[in-house]
């Protein structure tokens, strides 16, 4: 596998409780994942969130990184292309 991110798309939202926009992305040209949270962190830059949905038991993740190499990958295009169209539209 080349744990290749690609088509990387974005939505800016009106900032709310840190959360500023979502994304979607291909992975590996395979896979395709979407409503990702992208979110201010306190201490400056950005964080991702991966969704999860609620049973009457408890919450469960629809999907996440299980490797902090992936999880570094995702996070580096997806924010500096969310950077990116943040520049462009300034």
């Amino acid at each position: 596998m080349q744990n290749k991110v690609t088509d990387i798309q974005i939505i800016p939202v009106r900032p709310k409780d840190g959360l500023v926009a979502f994304a979607s992305l291909v992975f590996d040209h395979s896979f395709y994942f979407s409503s990702i949270g992208i979110y201010t962190r306190p201490q400056g830059g950005y964080r991702l969130t991966y969704p999860t949905r609620k049973s009457p038991i408890n919450s469960f993740n629809v999907f996440h990184p299980i490797n902090k190499e992936i999880a570094d990958a995702i996070e580096t295009v997806v924010i500096s292309k969310y950077e990116s169209i943040i520049a462009d539209s300034l």
